[in-house]
C-alpha cells in the first residue's frame, strides 16, 4: 500500500516514480480515495520538477486505461486520426475527414468542444440541425466501415482520469506543463482507438504554444508517447499566429470549410490542409510520396468527391444534406457591421488571440464548460498579413446578436492589426515535421 504524502515528496525531490505507484495514484484519484488538495500537490510536484519520458508514457497509459478504450478491429484498413491543440479559426477536421474519407482511408475521429477563445469541432458541426455529435459505438463503426468517416464527442467515459485532472490543473494553474499537456491528449487519443494519430500542433499568439521551442517540446513527447504504444505518429507544427482562415466563429467556420471543399478554401487554411493531409495519406500507406499525397487530395476537390462525402457524412450522423448548400439560412443574426481600417498600408500582424476574444465576447466561445454558445456569431477577416489596405476600407465584418457587443468586437478585431508601410510577406504556415 502507498501514501500519497510519500509520493508527492518523491515527485518533489526529482525521483522516478514506478508503474504501480503512478497507477495507484490516477486510480486513486479517479475513484475519489485521494482527495483534491493531495492531487493538487503532486500536479505542482510535477509542474516544477517535470517527468522522465518513461513516466510520461506510464502516467498517459493509465489515464487511458481508467475508462473505456475503443475497439476499433473490425474495421478494415488503416484507422487515422488527427488531432490540433486548438487554435483561432481552426476548421480544419470539416475539410480534412471528408477529403481522407474519399480517397478510401478510414477516418474514426473523437473530437471536443471548445473553451475559451479557442473554437471546437463538435460545436461547429451543431450548425447543422439535427446533427448527433454522440454515437453509439456501434453506430461509429459502421459508418467508418461502410462511408470511411465518423466524428464524434468523447464519451463521458473515455479517460475519465484525465477529465478529473484536468479541472484540478485548470483550477490550481498547472496547466502549463509538458508532461501533463502530453498525457492528457495522448491518453484520449490512444483511447480512441486509431492506428495513426497525426498531430496539429499550434505555434503562435494565438496558441496554447507561444514558441516553437515549447511547441517542438510537446510534439516530440507526443510523438513519443504514441510511438511507445505501437502507433504510427506525425506531429506537423503549424503557425497560429494570425487566425488560420477568414472565417472565425461556429457557422461561419462551417461555410468557409465548405467553400473550402468547392475549391475557394483560402490560401493559408488549404496549405495547413494539405500539409496534415498528406501526412495521413503516407500513415495509412496509400501514397509514397507528399507530392503524389497531395495530388489526391486534390483530386477530391477538383472531382466534388470530398463535397459529396461531406454531405453524406452530415446526414448519415442525423443533419440534412440540403443545409450544406444552404448554410447562410442557418445564421441567426440581428446585427452584421464592417470594421473599417483608420490607416492605410499592408498587414503586418494580426492578433489570433484577439480575434478569438472577439468572437468569444459576441457568444461564439466559453468561458467554462458550461456556457452556452450562439453558433451563428463571430468574424470574417477581409484582409489577412501582407495584404494591402486603403484607409475607410472594410477589414472584416462582425456578426452578432447584439449592437453593444458588436461594438465592442469591431474595437477588438480593429486593435488586432498592425500595418506597416512596407509589404509583408504572409506567414509561413507549416513550420516543422516531426516523426
Amino acid at each position: 500500500m502507498f501514501r500519497m504524502y510519500d509520493l508527492i515528496e518523491k515527485k518533489k525531490n526529482k525521483e522516478e516514480l514506478k508503474e504501480e505507484e503512478i497507477a495507484y495514484i490516477v486510480s486513486g484519484f479517479t475513484r475519489g480515495e485521494i482527495l483534491d488538495y493531495q492531487m493538487s500537490a503532486f500536479l505542482m510536484a510535477v509542474y516544477f520538477c517535470g517527468m522522465t519520458k518513461k513516466e510520461t508514457f506510464l502516467l498517459t497509459q493509465k489515464m487511458k486505461e481508467s475508462g473505456d478504450v475503443l475497439d476499433l478491429s473490425g474495421i478494415s484498413g488503416i484507422k487515422v486520426d488527427k488531432h490540433s491543440t486548438g487554435g483561432v479559426g481552426d476548421k480544419t477536421t470539416l475539410v480534412l475527414a471528408p477529403m481522407i474519407a474519399s480517397l478510401g482511408v478510414p477516418v474514426a475521429k473523437m473530437s471536443g468542444r471548445g473553451l475559451g477563445h479557442t473554437g471546437g469541432t463538435i460545436d461547429k458541426l451543431e450548425a447543422f440541425p439535427g446533427f448527433m455529435t454522440s454515437l453509439p459505438e456501434e453506430k461509429f463503426i459502421s459508418n467508418v466501415n461502410q462511408y470511411k468517416i465518423a466524428v464524434a464527442g468523447q464519451t463521458k467515459n473515455l479517460a475519465p482520469a484525465d477529465k478529473k485532472i484536468y479541472a484540478l490543473r485548470d483550477a490550481t494553474a498547472c496547466v502549463n506543463s509538458i508532461p501533463l499537456i502530453a498525457s492528457s491528449i495522448m491518453s484520449k487519443k490512444l483511447a480512441s482507438g486509431a492506428d495513426g494519430i497525426c498531430l496539429d500542433v499550434k505555434v503562435g499568439s494565438g496558441a496554447f504554444m507561444k514558441t516553437i521551442d515549447d511547441a517542438t517540446l510537446l510534439a516530440k513527447t507526443m510523438v513519443d508517447i504514441g510511438r511507445a504504444a505501437d502507433k504510427k505518429m506525425v506531429a506537423v507544427l503549424t503557425n497560429m499566429d494570425e487566425p488560420l482562415g477568414c472565417a472565425v466563429g461556429n457557422t461561419l467556420e462551417v461555410m468557409e470549410a465548405i467553400d473550402s471543399l468547392r475549391g475557394n478554401g483560402p490560401k493559408d487554411f488549404m496549405e495547413v490542409v494539405f500539409a496534415l493531409g498528406s501526412e495521413m495519406l503516407m500513415m495509412a500507406e496509400v501514397c509514397q510520396s507528399k507530392e503524389q499525397a497531395i495530388k489526391m487530395l486534390s483530386s477530391t476537390i477538383s472531382d466534388g468527391s470530398a463535397l459529396e462525402t461531406f454531405k453524406t457524412f452530415v446526414e448519415i450522423q442525423g443533419g440534412n444534406r440540403q443545409d450544406v448548400d444552404h448554410m447562410e439560412d442557418l445564421l441567426d443574426i440581428s446585427c452584421k457591421k464592417e470594421v473599417i481600417s483608420l490607416e492605410e498600408g499592408y498587414v503586418s500582424s494580426i492578433e489570433a488571440e484577439q480575434i478569438g476574444n472577439a468572437s468569444m465576447l459576441l457568444g461564439g466561445g466559453r468561458a467554462s464548460k458550461e456556457d452556452t454558445i450562439d453558433l451563428s456569431v463571430g468574424v470574417i477577416l477581409h484582409k489577412k498579413v501582407g495584404d494591402k489596405v486603403q484607409k475607410n476600407e472594410s477589414i472584416a465584418t462582425i456578426y452578432g446578436n447584439s449592437r453593444d457587443l458588436v461594438e465592442i468586437a469591431i474595437k477588438k478585431v480593429r486593435d488586432a492589426y498592425t500595418f506597416r508601410k512596407e509589404k509583408t510577406m504572409p506567414n509561413q504556415m507549416v513550420l516543422k515535421i516531426i516523426k
